[in-house]
C-alpha cells in the first residue's frame, strides 16, 4: 500500500533515517527523519499559483513540539498545545533563515513548512533533525528550491569538537560552546550559537567542523532525493528588464547617488522616498505588472549604486571606512528607581536598557518536552515603530524581537556569576528607541553597562558588533557596525558579541548561496577589532560592576543548614516558615538540599529572619544566655522559648533570688526575657534561669544563694535555694523539719502543699509537689 523510501546514515554515534512515502503523502513533500529515538515530521505545501499583484515570497515556518512526544500532557487550563513557545519561534526562525536565500528571485508561491516533533528522548535535540528533515521535505518536494541544506549542532571541550550533543551537555561545566550550523555543499548559510569566551581561531574551526559533518547530510538527502523527488517546477522565464533598469538609471540615478551620500538616514530617507516617486509618476500611465517592476528595479539600482560605491572606492553610505565603528556615547544610572539602567548610542541606533534584580520566586517556569524548567536570566527586547520613524503595530513582541533578544541573552549569559555567589534573578529590558543597524548588539552593550550599573558582577564586560559583506564574484568587502541600508542591501548580516577574552555568540546570515572560510576568517578578525574599540567607549562609562546594589533593590543572603534541619525550619504544614515571614517581613526560600534564601530590601528583616532560622537549627549550649519568649506558665514556673523554636522552663526557684510566691508576679506570656542554660538532659529538656542574667543588659550575675553542703555519693547540685530547715542532720536524730525543709529546698520542687509530713515539721508553704511537676524533674 505504502511506497516507502528510506535513506539512513551513520552519524555522530547514531542512526540518522530519512523516510518519505508512508505519511502526509498529499503533502507537496514529507519526510519523517528519526535520529536516535527523536523523530520529526515535516510537510511542505506550496501554492500551485501566485496571488495577483504579489511581490515578495510568503515563506511561513512553523516548529512545533508536541508534548506527547516526551510523554507529557501540557500544563495549563486547556491542556493542549496552543501559542508558539519562545523555543518553537526560535527553531522556526532557525530553519527559516537558511533556506530562504534558496529560492530563486522572483519566485512569489506561498510555502509552507511545517515541522512536527512527534518523539523526544530527551538527549538527541529536536531543532537540529528538523531542519534536516525540512530540508529533505523540499528537495523531493519539486519546488525550486536551490537545496538541500545540511545542519549539525557542535560542541567543544577539552580542545576536540563535539558532533551533535544534548544541550545539557554542550554547556555544562566543562563544555564550552553550544553552535549550529546551516550550510550547502559549498559553503555556510546561517550559524548561531553561545560560547564560553572562544578565541576566534576556534569558532572558526567549529564552523568548518560543522560544514564537513553537514555535507555528509546532503548526501543523504540527495540520496533520498534520487529515489522519491517529483518533477521540478517549471518556472515562467522572463528577461532582466535590463533595457527598463537602464531607462531608470537615466531617469533616477543620479537623485540615488545623491541620497546615499547624506549621511542623515531622515534626509537619506526624504531623497530616495523623492527618487521613488520620480519613478513611480514617469510610468503612472502603464499596466499594474509594469509600475511592479519598475518599484523592483528601482530597488535593484539603489543596490547597485551602494554596492559599487563600496566595492571600487570604498565609499560607504555615510562616508566611513570600512572597518570604522560610528561614535559612541554611553550613560549608566539616568534613571533613578531602577535597580540598573543605562542609555547606550551608536550613530543612530539607540537603546534604553534596565536591570530588575528579584528573588527566586520572580524566575520563569518553562514547561516543554524537558518538562517544567526554570531560569533565572531573562532579557527581553522591544522595537517600537517609533524607532524607526514610522507607524505601525505594538504590542506584543513578534519572531524578530524574540530571536534578537535571545542573540543578546546569548551574548550575556556566559559571563553572568553563579546562583551561589549571586542568588538572584536578573531581567535585562531592552527598549530600542532609535534604529539605523544593529539594535541587537547596542542591546547587549546596554545591558551589559545596566547589570554592572545595577551590581551584578560579571566576569568581564561584553560589547557586540554587527558586520555585512558586499559580494561580487571574486570580489568581496566586510563592513564593520553596519547601517540598517547597508543590511538591507549587502549579502551577510554577521553578528559577534564577546569579552576582551574571546566570543560569547556569534551569529550569522546569508542572503546569497554561502561564504567561504576566507571571508568568514576576515570577518571575524574585523569584528575583533571592532568589539575591543566599543569595550573601550563603554569602559568610559562604567569600568567595571558597582559593589553595591541599589537602595531599591532586594537584598539576598544565603545560609546553609543541615538538612535534617530542613522539617523543623518549614513546620508542620509550613507553619514555622510562615511565621518567620509573617513575623520578620523577609522572604524565606528553602530547597531540599538546606539552602535558605532570605531576601528584603531591608537588612533589618533579614537579619531577623537570620537570627530566627540560627535559633531553630542551633543546639543549646549550657553555660550561655539567650534571648527569649514566655510562651506559657504554669504554678511550678515558666516555659519560655528561645533560639528560635527550642523551649525550656524556668523553674520558679530559678526566676529571682528571693522567694516567688507566684509565677505570674514575675512574668507574663508574651515577655521577652534573658535566660541562661543550666542544664540539658538525655532526651533534649531544657532547663533555664533567669535569676542569673541581668535582664537589662543580659549579662551575668554571680549566683547569691548562700552555699549547700554536698549530697551524699555527689556533688552540689545546684537545684535552687533551700526552703526551709537547717543544715541537713544524719538520719539517726536532730531536727527532722531541717530534713523536711532541705528536702522541700534542695530538691528544688518547692514547698508541699500538704502542710507537713512524717520527715518533720519543717517550712512546708506553697509550692508543686511531685505530681504537678514536668517529667524530666520528676527524675530526680
Amino acid at each position: 500500500m505504502f511506497d516507502t523510501k528510506t535513506v539512513s546514515l551513520e552519524w555522530g554515534g547514531k542512526t540518522l533515517t530519512l523516510e518519505t512515502g508512508r505519511i502526509a503523502r498529499q503533502a507537496d513533500g514529507a519526510v519523517l527523519a528519526t535520529y536516535g529515538e527523536t523523530v520529526v515530521l515535516c510537510a511542505v505545501t506550496a501554492a500551485k499559483k501566485v496571488k495577483e499583484g504579489q511581490d515578495f515570497f510568503p515563506l511561513t515556518v512553523h516548529y512545533q513540539e508536541k508534548f506527547s512526544a516526551a510523554g507529557r500532557i501540557p500544563g495549563g487550563f486547556f491542556k493542549r498545545e496552543r501559542g508558539a513557545t519562545e523555543k518553537e519561534t526560535l527553531t522556526s526562525r532557525l530553519i527559516d533563515r537558511p533556506i530562504r536565500p534558496l529560492f530563486p528571485e522572483g519566485f512569489y508561491n506561498e510555502i509552507n513548512v511545517i515541522c512536527q516533533v512527534l518523539s523526544y528522548d530527551g538527549e538527541t535535540e529536536a531543532d537540529m533533525v528538523a531542519m534536516i528533515a525540512a530540508s529533505a521535505a523540499l528537495t523531493i518536494s519539486g519546488v525550486p528550491f536551490m537545496g538541500p541544506i545540511g545542519a549539525c549542532r557542535v560542541g567543544y571541550r577539552n580542545g576536540e569538537y563535539e558532533l551533535n550533543p544534548s544541550l545539557n551537555v554542550a554547556l555544562d561545566e566543562e563544555g564550552r560552546l553550544d553552535l549550529v550550523v546551516a550550510a550547502t555543499q559549498d559553503a555556510v548559510m546561517m550559524v548561531e550559537s553561545e560560547a564560553k569566551e572562544l578565541t576566534e581561531e576556534e569558532m572558526l574551526g567549529a564552523v568548518m567542523f560543522a560544514h564537513d559533518e553537514a555535507r555528509k547530510v546532503i548526501g543523504a538527502i540527495i540520496q533520498l532525493a534520487e529515489q522519491s523527488a517529483k518533477a521540478p517546477w517549471e518556472i515562467d522565464s522572463s528577461d532582466d528588464k535590463a533595457a527598463m533598469k537602464e531607462e531608470l538609471r537615466g531617469i533616477v540615478g543620479a537623485d540615488i547617488a545623491a541620497a546615499y551620500k547624506l549621511t542623515d538616514k531622515s534626509a537619506r530617507s526624504e531623497a530616495l522616498n523623492a527618487a521613488r516617486a520620480k519613478a513611480k509618476d514617469h510610468y503612472a500611465g502603464a499596466d499594474g505588472q509594469t509600475q511592479m517592476t519598475a518599484g523592483k528595479l528601482v530597488k535593484k539600482l539603489e543596490a547597485d549604486i551602494v554596492r559599487t560605491a563600496i566595492l571600487e572606492d570604498g565609499q560607504r553610505i555615510d562616508g566611513r571606512k570600512l572597518d570604522e565603528v560610528r561614535p559612541i556615547e554611553s550613560m549608566v544610572g539616568f534613571l533613578p528607581r531602577t535597580h540598573g539602567s543605562a542609555l547606550f548610542t551608536r550613530g543612530e541606533t539607540q537603546a534604553i536598557c534596565t536591570t530588575t534584580l528579584g528573588t527566586k520566586e520572580s524566575e520563569q517556569m518553562i514547561d516543554g518536552l524537558e518538562g517544567l524548567t526554570y531560569t533565572s536570566f531573562m532579557l527581553h527586547y522591544n522595537f517600537p515603530p517609533y524607532s524607526v520613524g514610522e507607524v505601525g503595530r505594538f504590542g506584543a513582541p513578534g519572531r524578530r524581537e524574540i530571536g534578537h533578544g535571545k542573540l543578546a541573552w546569548r551574548a550575556l549569559h556566559p559571563v553572568l556569576p553563579s546562583r551561589e555567589d549571586f542568588p538572584y534573578t536578573i531581567r535585562i529590558l531592552s527598549d530600542i528607541t532609535e534604529s539605523n543597524g544593529s539594535s541587537s548588539m547596542a542591546t547587549i552593550c546596554g545591558g551589559c553597562l545596566s547589570m554592572m550599573d545595577a551590581g551584578v558582577p560579571i566576569d568581564r564586560p561584553v560589547s557586540g558588533i554587527a558586520m555585512g559583506l558586499i559580494l561580487e564574484g571574486d570580489k568581496f568587502a566586510v563592513l564593520s557596525d553596519i547601517l540598517g541600508d547597508e543590511d538591507h542591501l549587502g549579502d551577510m548580516d554577521f553578528k559577534v558579541a564577546g569579552t576582551e577574552n574571546g566570543i560569547t555568540t556569534m551569529q550569522m546570515d546569508i542572503k546569497v548561496a554561502g561564504i567561504t572560510q576566507e571571508i568568514m576568517g576576515k570577518a571575524l578578525e574585523q569584528a575583533k577589532a571592532g568589539r575591543a574599540h566599543i569595550l573601550a567607549e563603554m569602559n568610559k562609562a562604567l569600568g567595571s560592576a558597582r559593589t553595591e546594589l541599589s537602595a531599591h533593590a532586594p537584598r539576598i543572603v544565603t545560609m546553609q543548614i543541615d538538612k535534617a534541619k530542613i522539617r523543623d525550619v518549614i513546620g508542620t504544614g509550613g507553619k514555622v516558615i510562615r511565621e518567620i515571614v509573617a513575623e520578620t517581613g523577609a522572604k524565606v526560600d528553602i530547597d531540599d538540599e538546606g539552602l535558605i534564601k532570605i531576601s528584603s530590601s531591608d537588612n533589618a528583616q533579614i537579619e531577623a529572619a537570620k537570627a530566627w532560622i540560627e535559633g531553630i537549627v542551633e543546639e543549646a549550649e549550657v553555660g550561655k544566655i539567650y534571648n527569649g519568649k514566655v510562651v506559657n506558665i504554669v504554678d511550678f514556673g515558666a516555659f519560655v522559648n528561645f533560639m528560635g523554636g527550642k523551649d525550656g522552663l524556668v523553674h520558679v526557684s530559678e526566676m529571682r533570688n528571693e522567694r516567688v510566691e507566684k509565677v505570674s508576679d514575675v512574668v507574663t506570656e508574651g515577655q521577652e526575657v534573658k535566660v541562661k542554660v543550666l542544664e540539658i538532659d538525655p532526651r533534649g529538656k531544657v532547663r533555664l534561669s533567669m535569676r542569673v542574667v541581668d535582664q537589662e543588659t543580659g549579662e551575668e550575675l554571680e549566683d547569691s544563694r548562700p552555699p549547700r553542703e554536698k549530697r551524699e555519693g555527689g556533688g552540689d547540685r545546684d537545684r535552687g535555694p533551700r526552703s526551709g530547715g537547717g543544715d541537713r542532720r544524719p538520719r539517726g536524730g536532730g531536727d527532722r523539719g531541717g530534713r523536711g525543709g532541705d528536702r522541700g529546698g534542695n530538691r528544688d520542687r518547692g514547698p508541699r502543699r500538704d502542710g507537713g509530713s512524717d520527715n518533720g515539721g519543717g517550712d512546708n508553704g506553697g509550692g508543686s509537689g511531685p505530681d504537678h511537676m514536668p517529667a524530666f524533674l520528676k527524675d530526680d
